[in-house]
């Protein structure tokens, strides 16, 4: 499917669809993604105990079957969200087990009660991403550095005042980043040139732009590889 005049070169691994609070359905929200200037995503909806098992199978009929006719790259995730610590691990598992192409987690945002403790589970857990993960540690950083753990820089406002932080822990422990949407809307998808412009706006210099969205293509390479229909 070609798309409209935009150059696909946007990666987004990050985004919510009606399967959480998210106001789009997968094709829907796909469709926009694509015109936006997309050149693959994930849908990774909120997940906790309740839902795992109804999400995933979903997601992962909805990407692979647009796959199939579009040709596409869109991937089933989760992003695990304001559970416990110490149900971080297991639940990772679980949803990769049941499907899920990538595994996110809910990091300490400075604009929600997030339980002290979950960047670190996250980051033990080997999950792929540690989404907005606000004021990060040192400590917390340098792990997800040794576990090749990707720090999100998040274009979603609120998560995002915490960039700069994230972006100075990262060039000083050498954590990995990645950028992302944390979508739930269309308004909130963001075409490349604006993704360039948060980045500058957290701090990195066009050396460190580029290695992030380097890392994008990798993740992207690394998803190609777990997704069955591929």
């Amino acid at each position: 499917m070609a798309v409209s005049h935009v150059r696909c070169l946007m990666l987004d691994f990050h985004t919510h669809s009606v399967f959480s609070d998210g106001e789009l359905i997968p094709a829907e929200l796909i469709r926009r993604a694509q015109d936006k200037g997309y050149r693959a995503m994930a849908i990774t909806d909120h997940a906790d105990p309740s839902n795992l098992d109804l999400i995933i199978p979903h997601l992962c009929k909805a990407c692979q079957r647009i796959y199939e006719v579009t040709g596409f790259p869109a991937f089933p995730g989760v992003e695990i969200t304001h559970c416990p610590p110490n149900m971080i691990a297991n639940l990772s598992a679980e949803a990769r087990s049941l499907g899920a192409v990538i595994v996110l987690v809910h990091g300490e945002t400075i604009v929600e009660p997030v339980m002290p403790g979950t960047n670190l589970a996250a980051i033990e857990a080997g999950v792929d991403i540690l989404a907005h993960p606000g004021l990060i540690s040192e400590a917390t950083s340098h792990l997800a550095a040794r576990n090749g753990v990707l720090l999100e820089i998040t274009t979603r406002r609120g998560h995002s005042l915490a960039n700069g932080h994230v972006a100075r822990m990262a060039k000083l422990t050498g954590a990995s980043l990645i950028l992302n949407t944390d979508s739930h809307s269309p308004g909130d998808l963001v075409d490349r040139d604006m993704a360039t412009k948060i980045a500058e706006g957290a701090g990195l210099d066009r050396r460190e732009i580029s290695l992030l969205f380097a890392n994008g293509e990798r993740l992207l390479s690394e998803l190609k590889k777990r997704a069955r229909w591929f």
